[in-house]
């Protein structure tokens, strides 16, 4: 893949993960009804999203590594769970993965760029 096809994947990524979390916690599988203040967990990933989308080499970086929370979270959930939770844990696990090999990707694109 192309950096821009990286860029857009790990982006999309990024995105469906924020969008996840959100759902999850809030509508779809909250851990008390009406939704809880575990919402709040996307806000690190809401602070990575504007240098996401722009490309910025140093966003994906620490991205790449904040994305392992979210991992490890999804491995304990689908774990310790049962029902649609379980599946959320799931897709959580999938996308943080996605994201994760991508934005390594991106960076290694980059990098070979700017040394050709």
């Amino acid at each position: 893949m192309t950096a821009p096809q990286l860029q857009v994947t790990a982006s999309a990524s990024l995105i469906a993960l924020i969008l996840l979390c959100v759902l999850w916690e809030s509508l779809l599988a909250p851990i008390r009804p009406h939704g809880t203040l575990l919402t709040l967990k996307v806000l690190p990933l809401l602070a990575s999203l504007t240098g996401i989308l722009r490309g910025r080499v140093y966003t994906y970086q620490w991205a790449s590594m904040l994305v392992l929370v979210y991992f490890a979270e999804g491995v304990m959930r689908a774990w310790a769970d049962h029902g649609l939770s379980r599946w959320l844990a799931a897709a959580e696990i999938a996308l943080s993965v996605i994201f994760f090999i991508t934005a390594l990707a991106y960076v290694r694109a980059i990098a070979r760029a700017r040394n050709t």
